[in-house]
């Protein structure tokens, strides 16, 4: 007899959003034995190509929405950007993990960030901001230099704008409810991914240090280069949230690390993150596999790190000439190629990742930035 909200191998996993993170998920979650359902706007996702069934509809589609849930045992997501009303259709007929609850806290950051403040988590200094008026207020309490983030659908650097002084604040128009934050000259960025289980159980990886090139992820290189004391700050810090959010699945904290080793959090993501691709090839447990086997009641699986790694992006700008030269990518023996199965390239895209291992942080860091010279140049004759 299978316990209270256990879903063991055989069962069907529906998932919210289709893209490399779905893509991911489907492969650990098939590699079990699940059958995977997907739901997204688009069909022919780099999800939906793995998945045992894609249904393209509006997120909006309530029938559908309901449709999708009933032929499914457990749905989880692949982004947090999902409207709270398909949420809320999909849990009337499905187990939701994790709740819708956490989703609307981490899809806005105003939201997150109030809800990191009032469990006394730290944070930058920051302030709401709805109109120009507000903005003069905040920039008052605050001071400059401070970034200015719209508080929802922001991400790799979308949506935000640095003031570097109060004349500044003149040219803005504030279109959308934002947040202004105080402008942290951080010495480093980190992330840490935690999951958490149905019985409580945490299990946090390792601490990685993330590289951004025009606010997008450039390099991630795990374990970061920091001491012993900051990962284990950052590991707990991450655990903290987990267990204040009573989070059932998998989250990415991001922080900024200060020059005088304090960490404050930056972002959460109730789901995969960009900066745990590295797990997929370095990790007895891939990140994807974790979100599974939490969703799903399973024990969860071990984080160690088989060895140092680097993932570096692959955006669509490296298909400017035409397509890559994949066979000198895979002249690195140490190297791992994972492409998203996208079309149409365009500069800023995610469309694959390159994961380096070696003995150590900084060989694999160089390396991967090797593998993706050398394959971006198309000298296949």
């Amino acid at each position: 007899m299978t316990a209270p909200g256990l879903f063991p191998p055989g069962s069907t996993v529906g998932l919210m959003g289709s893209g490399q993170l779905g893509r991911m998920f489907a492969i650990a979650a098939r590699r079990m034995g699940y059958r995977v359902h997907v739901f997204s706007p688009e069909a022919g996702t780099p999800a939906g190509q793995l998945a045992d069934l894609e249904i393209a509809a509006p997120y909006e589609d309530q029938k559908a929405v309901e449709r999708f849930a009933a032929g499914v045992d457990v749905l989880t997501f692949e982004f947090e950007n999902i409207p709270a009303p398909s949420v809320e259709w999909a849990a009337a007929h499905c187990v939701v993990r994790p709740r819708g609850e956490i989703l609307h806290i981490c899809q806005h950051r105003l939201r997150e960030k109030q809800f990191l403040a009032d469990a006394g988590i730290p944070v930058a200094p920051f302030r709401a901001v709805s109109s120009r008026a507000e903005l003069y207020e905040a920039l008052e309490t605050i001071g400059t230099p401070a970034v200015l983030k719209t508080a929802a659908f922001g991400y790799d650097g979308k949506g935000q704008r640095k003031i570097g002084s109060p004349a500044e604040a003149e040219r803005i128009e504030i279109h959308a409810p934002s947040v202004l934050e105080k402008f942290v000259p951080f010495a480093m960025e980190l992330s840490v991914l935690v999951a958490r289980g149905l019985d409580g159980e945490t299990a946090v990886f390792p601490v990685c240090e993330n590289i951004h090139r025009n606010h997008i992820l450039d390099v991630t290189i795990a374990p970061a280069r920091v001491s012993a004391a900051v990962a284990d700050a950052a590991r707990g810090l991450a655990r903290r949230i987990a267990v204040e959010l009573d989070l059932v699945g998998l989250l990415a904290v991001e922080m900024f690390l200060l020059p005088d080793s304090t960490l404050l959090a930056n972002e959460l993501a109730p789901r995969p993150h960009n900066s745990g691709h590295y797990t997929f090839d370095a990790c007895v447990t891939s990140q994807f596999e974790q979100q599974l086997r939490a969703v799903c009641g399973l024990a969860l699986g071990s984080t160690e790190l088989l060895r140092p790694a680097a993932m570096a992006n692959l955006l669509g700008d490296l298909w400017l000439d035409g397509e890559p030269n994949w066979p000198a990518a895979a002249r690195f023996p140490n190297v791992k190629i994972h492409l998203y199965g996208k079309s149409g390239a365009r500069p800023g895209r995610k469309m694959g990742h390159l994961t380096a291992l070696a003995a150590d942080t900084d060989t694999a860091a160089a390396m991967v930035r090797e593998a993706r010279a050398s394959h971006t140049k198309n000298s296949r004759g």
